[in-house]
């Protein structure tokens, strides 16, 4: 068997570099990294233009081409489409006035879209009271949403499928943040659903708190709820020694994840896109709770392809 492998390899390695770049392409970006060990014809194969133009989206010029500003790590022009294609996948690019994000997935070569909170639509946020806008130093966005105090929550974002890969399964998560005073989110779950538009879509529950069930820092907020307003302090007693409000139920439910950006992300749901001219709508709400809430940061939603698709 080695030996076949190893005729199977030579004979492979003395084709052309084009039609070993050809050959590459019906795999995947990780694959044809790994490949450039084989041998010299496919270490030259992997590093062609030819190969990693078909990494990249037909229209990611097009694409680039609606970025708010001309800074890019990569010269459309003179560079590598190899140098391009990574960086698009480890770089976003702000589109559309900043309002989205573009990237790519660097394990199948799919777009990834972030919607930033200024192009979701969430309610009560042109009411002062309730929320406001700010800059955040570590969002990729100019501004992030802040609830400031309100019983409802609810936000929704929509994007056509045509700014995403064909022939792909992908999910939409929320990305967001706690600031230190938050509270509020650890009563009732929220509701989440994604789909096409006019299609059908099922509803999680997902829960917004990020230490639900970290119970040191669940007792380390108690505390600090304790020693702040009387109806913070009303609302402690009622909780009681109790770990999280009593009537949720994790058992089931979704949690947010800690991003390596440091932001928090939930999965919202999934859904296949067979190109076309469909919209996905996502949609996350609160509007069970007769308890107000505060400290919610919006980042944005984010759409980027499963984990479990490998190929183009």
């Amino acid at each position: 068997m080695e030996e076949e492998e190893s005729e199977g390899i030579i004979y492979l390695s003395s084709m052309p570099e084009g039609v070993v770049a050809n050959i590459l392409s019906l795999t995947t970006p990780s694959d044809a990294c790994r490949s450039s060990a084989v041998s010299g014809t496919f270490h030259a194969a992997a590093q062609s233009d030819i190969l990693w133009n078909n990494f990249l989206p037909i229209d990611w010029e097009s694409l680039v081409s609606r970025r708010k500003t001309s800074d890019l790590n990569f010269d459309p022009i003179s560079s590598s489409k190899k140098e391009i294609f990574f960086s698009l996948c480890d770089c976003p690019l702000l589109i559309d006035d900043g309002n989205k994000s573009f990237s790519l997935d660097k394990w199948s070569g799919k777009k990834c879209i972030m919607l930033g909170a200024r192009d979701l639509k969430i309610i009560w946020t042109d009411t002062p009271d309730y929320w406001t806008w700010i800059s955040h130093p570590e969002s990729r966005f100019g501004e992030v949403a802040v609830l400031l105090q309100a019983w409802w929550v609810e936000l929704r974002g929509k994007i056509s499928c045509k700014m995403l890969s064909a022939a792909t399964t992908y999910a939409a998560y929320f990305v967001f943040k706690m600031n230190e005073r938050y509270y509020g989110f650890d009563i009732v779950p929220a509701d989440a659903k994604v789909g096409i538009v006019g299609g059908e879509c099922c509803t999680i529950s997902v829960g917004l708190d990020p230490y639900l069930d970290n119970s040191q820092r669940k007792r380390q907020r108690l505390v600090w709820m304790g020693s702040n307003t009387p109806g913070h302090r009303q609302r402690l007693r009622w909780m009681g020694s109790k770990t999280h409000a009593p009537g949720i139920n994790m058992s089931g439910m979704a949690l947010p994840k800690e991003r390596h950006d440091g932001w928090f992300e939930i999965e919202m749901g999934e859904f296949h896109n067979n190109g076309g001219d469909d919209e996905v709508e996502m949609v996350l709400k609160e509007v069970n709770c007769n308890y107000s809430k505060c400290g919610l940061i919006v980042q944005g939603i984010e759409i980027r392809p499963k984990k479990s698709v490998l190929h183009r």
